[in-house]
């Protein structure tokens, strides 16, 4: 008898250390029937008991809330509305926008694109998903074309689009889409912000931007760094659906351009149709010489002329650069 009244006793401590409440102990404890214990909040003692008798699980179960929050995906990206309205008085492809002759153009001109960064070209590329749109001068229509061809490849069914703007000298993609400035390309390079933090998600659909970021003197040596070839790798491989536009400096006015071009699978060459000379074309495409496939698109082309390097466009363009001599394409028709 003397060794159930210990275990007895043993039973009921374990209980009150549980938190469970007993009635007051009379001088010798005595078990109680389990049929007969009353129930503590949602569970009876046996209940407890069981759980008394199990593993210890406490400090898992304890530690579970966090790992949730540390788990979760990180989306910093900030959304930004753009103005569709305003983009087609512009003479922007807007994705509602009825189809037109200029939309039917940047469809001839995306589908080749497209089929080399998904590696369905002719050619194998490395990093073919990544396309800088440059000039050889400034006023060209090189940020019209970058920005409507993005817009044109946001209409894919089976791709995404990412626009960046890499004329770090003359920053002017957010001023054309009505944005203010911030952070961007060159403050990831200096590691200032994560890619997260500075990307700007955009009301149309598969479309994200980039922006070039705080002006820097040194934005050459950033875009030659060993962090712009990392990030540029990553920024290639991590969505197979991706294709990412750069819009960038011209070729003979800024060195930019030149090193951007070394990371790039595809580059497309503007020229401005009756405007840019055969010596400035030949001159730009020479520091490009190296890189493995170049188009070359004319822009502001009349019928006549469209023949001379297979894309002709009929539209005005309305933004100027500031690089000085030969920035006075603002307005121009064709």
């Amino acid at each position: 008898m003397t060794s159930l009244i210990e275990q007895a006793a043993l039973r009921l401590e374990q209980l009150r250390q549980a938190g469970v409440v007993l009635p007051e102990d009379s001088a010798k404890p005595v078990p109680v029937p389990s049929s007969s214990m009353p129930q503590v909040g949602e569970k009876t003692i046996p209940e407890v008991e069981a759980a008394l008798n199990a593993p210890e699980r406490m400090p898992a179960q304890a530690a579970a809330p966090k790992s949730q929050i540390s788990d979760a995906p990180h989306s910093a990206s900030k959304r930004v509305e753009l103005d569709l309205e305003a983009l087609a008085a512009q003479g922007f492809i807007t994705p509602n926008a009825g189809r037109s002759q200029l939309a039917d153009q940047y469809r001839v001109i995306k589908r080749p694109l497209i089929k080399n960064a998904m590696g369905k070209g002719a050619a194998s590329l490395n990093h073919a998903n990544l396309i800088m749109v440059t000039s050889a001068l400034a006023g060209e229509g090189k940020s019209f074309t970058s920005l409507n061809l993005a817009l044109s490849i946001a209409a894919e069914l089976d791709n995404t689009v990412m626009l960046v703007d890499a004329d770090v000298a003359r920053p002017s993609m957010l001023r054309m889409l009505g944005l203010p400035q911030g952070p961007g390309l060159l403050d990831v390079l200096e590691q200032k912000f994560d890619m997260a933090d500075v990307m700007l998600r955009t009301n149309v659909d598969k479309l994200t931007l980039l922006p070039s970021g705080s002006p820097h003197q040194r934005a050459t040596e950033l875009l030659a760094s060993d962090a712009m070839s990392h990030l540029l790798d990553d920024m290639a491989k991590r969505y197979p659906d991706r294709i990412i536009i750069f819009d960038s400096p011209p070729l003979l006015l800024t060195t930019e351009s030149r090193v951007l071009a070394s990371h790039m699978g595809q580059i497309v060459v503007v020229v401005r149709a009756e405007s840019t000379s055969q010596t400035a074309v030949q001159q730009a495409l020479a520091t490009i010489e190296s890189c493995p496939l170049k188009m070359m698109l004319l822009n502001q082309a009349s019928g006549q002329a469209s023949g001379s390097y297979g894309y002709g466009y009929g539209y005005g363009y309305g933004y100027g650069y500031g690089y000085g001599e030969g920035d006075s394409g603002a307005g121009a028709k064709g």
